[in-house]
């Protein structure tokens, strides 16, 4: 194609000077860089709006965790007990490792207590020569059953939930115990 020039004034840059084959030119660039820049705002824009607008998924956990065989607890004496949990939130999987104190009464009863004292959350041990769990901050102590046997601490040793299958101990979630029935 010819271009068509028309000088006026001996400027060749004004609007009456441009030819059609130019303005054509100038609309497609015009338009394909709108394109693109569509694509690239569809592009970042998808995935921002699925995930603003999306609900996440559920959190799946392990509900209870094997911690072995019922027999091998020694009755009347707690075990401190390590055992992993695992848990997903919506985007990542954890697993978690906790404590637990486990303990088998004379009467077969399984009972696991959380590892920290209610009265500011200090790790508790078992005494055997005092046969009580000390907490070694305040000297709260509590007995085998998890009550408040003397200290600062106002209310007893929270509690895993217990249930047994086939002579194995599994522990779920923990407790407070002024919410146990």
């Amino acid at each position: 194609m010819i271009r068509e020039q028309t000088i006026i004034d001996g400027c060749t840059d004004t609007p009456a000077s441009v030819s059609v084959y130019d303005r054509s030119r100038r609309r497609l660039l015009i338009t394909g860089i709108r394109a693109f820049w569509g694509l690239i705002t569809a592009a970042l824009g998808v995935p921002a709006a699925h995930y603003l607008l999306s609900t996440p998924k559920s959190r799946v956990a392990d509900e209870w965790a094997g911690i072995g065989d019922a027999a091998m607890l020694p009755a009347g004496r707690p075990v401190e007990v390590v055992f992993h949990r695992n848990g997903a939130d919506a985007w990542k999987k954890t697993e978690e490792k906790l404590t637990a104190w486990v303990t088998r009464g004379l009467d077969s009863k399984v009972l696991a207590f959380g590892p920290r004292c209610t009265h500011l959350g200090c790790a508790h041990h078992w005494d055997d020569t005092q046969r009580q769990f000390v907490c070694p901050c305040h000297n709260s102590r509590f007995s085998i059953a998890g009550d408040v046997v003397a200290g600062p601490a106002s209310r007893p040793l929270d509690r895993y939930q217990v249930k047994l299958e086939s002579g194995k101990v599994f522990i779920g979630k923990l407790t407070r115990s002024d919410q146990i029935l």
